[in-house]
């Protein structure tokens, strides 16, 4: 993917080495609302870190490498919200308004309380903000296999695909329905799979992409399919705990967002079976 060196996006927040040890201070009720985050608003990498936020072995910093990571995530960042920003009020009538991105080290506190880094990237509605530690992407490429830039910045459009769900009412509405289950969850996060999509198609308008990149893209998707992660994990899928959907429909719907580049078909919920 083609990007800016160098580049510094004004709604990045870099909390990072502030919270450095938090997670041993998190304790039961800051464990319990990790776990509790981690169900319903992020990827639950824990089994993947040797047990744990906690108790995993930390991957080692590389701070060229973070240097780097910073700049692209900072240039997604600003390119998915400036994309959002013409396409949301043209395609749904709604002004879009800008999420901030926080990057920390091992552990966070949120609006929707306390998370460590085992939850993964991960959107919070309270505050509008995306959360990540950069060392995810380290997991991404070495033991997720799905390496490249192009996957990075896929998880960054996943989770602002989630500021505009959050914007256009949809997880309000899914509380207003009574509808807080794993096949609601499901359906959310393919939606934003499939913003994500969108987004990507826009960046290859703009001739931003390279050889390669879209598939980065659909295998960092697959990936981070909950029958990827449990196979790893465990060994064995379990579909009934499924909260994200798995690797087939999360490379289906970033691919409909990205062939149609319409947000009418990235409705989730309007199909029997996503």
């Amino acid at each position: 993917m083609k990007w800016t060196r160098g580049h510094e996006s004004q709604f990045v927040d870099d909390r990072r080495g502030r919270s450095k040890g938090a997670i041993a201070g998190l304790g039961i009720v800051g464990t319990i609302i990790a776990v509790l985050v981690s169900n319903f608003l992020g990827v639950d990498i824990r089994p993947l870190l040797g047990g744990g936020g906690a108790g995993g072995e930390p991957i080692p910093a590389d701070q060229d490498r973070d240097r780097e990571l910073k700049e692209m995530v900072s240039f997604v960042l600003d390119e998915a919200q400036a994309m959002w920003a013409r396409e949301l009020p043209r395609q749904a009538g709604i002004e879009y308004r800008p999420a901030r991105m926080v990057l920390f080290t091992e552990a966070v506190q949120t609006r929707c309380g306390a998370a460590d880094s085992g939850v993964g990237p991960f959107y919070c509605g309270g505050d509008e903000q995306v959360y990540i530690d950069l060392s995810f992407y380290r997991l991404l490429d070495e033991r997720f296999g799905a390496p490249g830039d192009f996957a990075q910045a896929y998880v960054i459009a996943h989770e602002i695909g989630h500021h505009v769900q959050h914007i256009t009412g949809v997880f309000a509405k899914a509380r207003a329905a009574g509808r807080d289950d794993n096949a609601t969850s499901i359906r959310q996060e393919l939606q934003a799979d499939c913003y994500a999509g969108i987004w990507a198609k826009a960046t290859a308008k703009k001739d931003l992409l390279e050889a390669g990149d879209l598939e980065e893209g659909l295998a960092a998707a697959a990936a981070v399919g909950d029958d990827s992660l449990q196979k790893k994990a465990s060994g064995h899928v379990e579909p009934e705990r499924w909260t994200h959907g798995s690797a087939a429909m999360r490379t289906k719907w970033f691919r409909i967002g990205f062939d149609t580049g319409d947000m009418k078909a990235c409705d989730t919920f309007a199909v029997a079976s996503p």
